[in-house]
């Protein structure tokens, strides 16, 4: 690279570093979830239950493709998040003649008697971009499926992002907006626990990997 390049290269990032402290703010930090490798700064309820999650191939998995999955298991992050735009890559395979197969994402969620309690981000078929309140009020609204219909990969890799600001949860995969909800329950967390959900049924298994999280 020339000297000329360098010098404008550094102008540049002197220039936004300028433009963020001017206004005030500072910069969005994003951070990964998992490691790829180890289930460091995660979680279950029950501590037996870790071992129903495995970190291989740069993912996090459970369900073995075999074995039906007796009860809706989570894995969850030891840091809560408020406002936050979270991104990842998930894969759910199963036989639905084995029972039902779904997943999920809960974000702003907390553990009450035993259970995982709040906002979950749906998986799987007749449920896909649907936000769920888990153990609470169920259904909030359901995922528009008219171009995600047309995108969506079932049975293999999918993006998901979920973006929480204030009351506002917009839900995208594959870069497709599914829901856009205005939470008008003021009773409602503010903020919560990220996690991973493998839903009872049939013969399944789910993959997550690349967890990323920017605070808003």
């Amino acid at each position: 690279m020339s000297l000329f390049k360098n010098k404008t290269l550094l102008l540049q990032i002197v220039f936004a570093c300028i433009c963020w402290n001017v206004s005030g703010q500072s910069a969005p930090k994003t951070v990964s979830l998992f490691d790829g490798k180890t289930l460091t700064g995660w979680k279950t309820i029950e501590p037996a239950e870790m071992k129903l999650w495995t970190a291989a191939d740069s993912s996090l998995k459970s369900g073995d493709g075999k074995n039906k999955i007796d009860a809706n298991r989570y894995l969850f992050t030891t840091k809560e998040y408020g406002d936050f735009e979270f991104r990842c890559l998930f894969r759910l395979t199963g036989d639905a003649k084995t029972g039902m197969i779904n997943s999920g994402i809960q974000y702003r969620s907390v553990v009450e008697g035993g259970k995982m309690v709040g906002y979950q981000a749906d998986i799987g078929t007749g449920y896909w971009g649907d936000i769920y309140d888990e153990h609470r009020r169920g259904k909030l609204i359901g995922g528009d499926l008219k171009t995600l219909s047309h995108v969506l990969k079932e049975n293999d890799w999918n993006t998901y992002m979920i973006r929480c600001k204030g009351n506002r949860h917009e839900l995208y995969i594959n870069g497709v907006k599914t829901c856009d909800y205005m939470e008008t329950d003021q009773k409602m967390p503010q903020k919560g626990v990220i996690a991973v959900q493998i839903h009872s049924g049939g013969v399944a298994q789910v993959e997550f990997r690349d967890l990323v999280l920017t605070e808003l």
